[in-house]
């Protein structure tokens, strides 16, 4: 799928205000990781708005497909396109990480709002995955594709690479992994904490389709997410680079905002900058 000029607007202005609702629920809670949540935000809204089968007024539809999202500390990001959709209520994102909310720091199973796993043990999302893949493979008739969200970061786990393995052995074909290649991890930058490239030589030597996208192009990231769908008898994965922190100018190609939510300056700030691309777009600038 090609978006048009005016469906490629749309779903910008869409991903903005998931950013906007991005930072005000960590603002607002004090406690939360922007960074990789603003990251992944157009990865989630693409997936749900464009490419995965899912129903907004039956979350648990049995012939849905299923999204893990294996870095689960971008549960913020989860949150606020589901809250698009219409699962989350608008009053409940102001109790983020609030005890007894339905809105943990890592997302929480929860048939109701559509959260398939509770993940944020960093390098089990793969594995689950492909627990799901291999099950759905069982029922002859199911057409349910597996996406599950990594973070770069989170790929120094050797669950993650067990993971890629048996699933390339047993041909899930039906299981697709997106890395938010970011560059950026808490400690600082993926190449300095543990190197991870050449990246993408190493999903193909173990059996995995690769392909490399722009994730900030959406009809780049569409059509990769799609023609992933037609590579049979091996799982894929998307390796979809990113900038953490992105569309706020101070938290962009840092780890500063990894793990830290912004004051009210840089909230203020950012929300501007956020409005301000928001007006590009409608005026037809970016």
């Amino acid at each position: 799928m090609k978006l048009t000029k005016n469906e490629e607007k749309q779903l910008m202005l869409e991903i903005i205000e998931i950013k906007k609702d991005i930072l005000k629920m960590i603002y607002q809670s004090q406690s939360g990781h922007p960074g990789g949540s603003l990251s992944c935000a157009s990865i989630i809204h693409v997936l749900y708005s464009k490419i995965m089968r899912y129903k907004r007024d039956d979350p648990q539809w049995e012939d849905r497909d299923t999204f893990i999202l294996s870095k689960g500390h971008a549960a913020p990001a989860l949150y606020a396109v589901l809250c698009n959709l219409g699962c989350i209520k608008e009053e409940e994102m102001c109790t983020l990480r609030h005890y007894g909310s339905i809105l943990q720091g890592h997302p929480l199973k929860n048939e109701e709002l559509g959260i398939e796993i509770t993940t944020g043990s960093l390098g089990m999302g793969l594995s689950i995955g492909l627990g799901c893949a291999l099950a759905a493979k069982l029922d002859k008739k199911s057409k349910k594709y597996i996406y599950v969200l990594l973070g770069d970061g989170e790929l120094n786990e050797g669950a993650i690479w067990e993971a890629a393995m048996a699933a390339s052995h047993y041909k899930t074909d039906n299981l697709i992994a997106i890395v938010d290649r970011n560059g950026i991890q808490i400690d600082g930058s993926t190449e300095e904490v543990m190197a991870l490239e050449p990246l993408a030589d190493k999903w193909r030597a173990f059996g995995w389709d690769v392909k490399e996208v722009d994730g900030s192009n959406l009809s780049e990231l569409i059509q990769a997410l799609e023609s992933s769908k037609k590579i049979l008898k091996k799982p894929k994965v998307l390796i979809s680079y990113l900038i953490k922190g992105s569309d706020i100018s101070f938290m962009e190609h840092t780890n500063k905002f990894h793990g830290r939510p912004p004051n009210r300056e840089e909230y203020e700030a950012a929300m501007g900058e956020l409005d301000f691309i928001a007006t590009e777009i409608s005026e037809g600038n970016i």
